[in-house]
């Protein structure tokens, strides 16, 4: 069933030629080209491999789950090796963060084939150790309902173009069925954990999550999901799962209201 219904998307037929998605892009490369995409950044995991991540809340970056696993363990990530750099362009991150707490979906497995189930839970988030402010970097917010001439944009960092995002002005959703979606935007490696953003209004916000890519007759299509509930149940993880807050030294001083031996105390936080 699953493979009828893959062989099923990939079948589609792919509403843009390669001219015209290369036609359509844009590289982000100054200040001014980054205004209002500044909460989107590559995920630097040491100096091995990225991917791409957005801001959804000043310390919280939405991506993929395979972009927060080793490969080598089927594990997420230990706290540090994932840098978070928003914005980067030409070696110029406009905040820099390290992840200290890595949530991929329970549901997803690394291991596994691609497949209809592995990519509807193909989405991790990643919490910062610090936030970004919002003068820095404005977080997007999640699109929910129908999505007008299903018209939908890109902004990555990817292969051969790794130095700043690239964006997309405009592809197109070509299904959603089963939880999936699947698009013609013009994807690469490093592209995965990207945001499709789609309009409401006058704002663009985030739709799906880039899961993977194939090519059917030499056009690709990209497989995302559907984020209804997923980033709730995610931040539900997190919150359960949050690291303790750090012992810390207190000194009370001699003649104090609460000491007067001058002795060290610990308390949880530095409360």
């Amino acid at each position: 069933m699953i493979k009828t219904i893959l062989t099923a998307l990939f079948g589609l037929a792919l509403l843009t030629t390669t001219a015209e998605a290369q036609a359509n892009k844009r590289k982000l490369t100054d200040r001014e080209d980054l205004y209002g995409w500044e909460a989107i950044g590559r995920l630097d995991v040491g100096t091995q491999s990225f991917c791409t991540g957005t801001l959804i809340a000043q310390d919280l970056v939405l991506t993929a789950a395979h972009c927060a696993l080793d490969r080598a363990t089927g594990k997420p990530y230990m706290p540090g090796e994932v840098t978070f750099r928003a914005g980067l362009s030409n070696g110029t991150a406009l905040a820099e963060r390290k992840v200290v707490q890595i949530v991929p979906h329970p549901g997803y497995d690394a291991g596994a084939a691609l497949s209809v189930e592995n990519i509807r839970d193909d989405v991790a988030l990643m919490r910062l150790e610090e936030p970004i402010p919002y003068s820095v970097a404005d977080p997007f917010a999640l699109h929910d309902g129908r999505v007008p001439n299903g018209e939908i944009s890109i902004a990555s960092y990817g292969r051969g173009r790794a130095e700043a995002i690239t964006r997309e002005r405009s592809c197109s959703i070509l299904q959603r069925r089963l939880g999936l979606i699947t698009f013609n935007c013009d994807i690469t490696f490093g592209s995965s954990g990207s945001a499709i953003l789609a309009k409401n209004g006058a704002r663009w916000q985030i739709l799906s999550v880039v899961s993977a890519v194939s090519v059917r007759g030499g056009e690709k299509i990209g497989f995302g999901m559907e984020l209804k509930n997923v980033v709730s149940e995610l931040k539900a993880i997190m919150r359960s799962n949050a690291p303790k807050p750090k012992a810390s030294i207190r000194r009370l001083q001699v003649g104090s209201d609460k000491s007067s031996s001058g002795a060290k105390f610990i308390s949880s936080g530095g409360g």
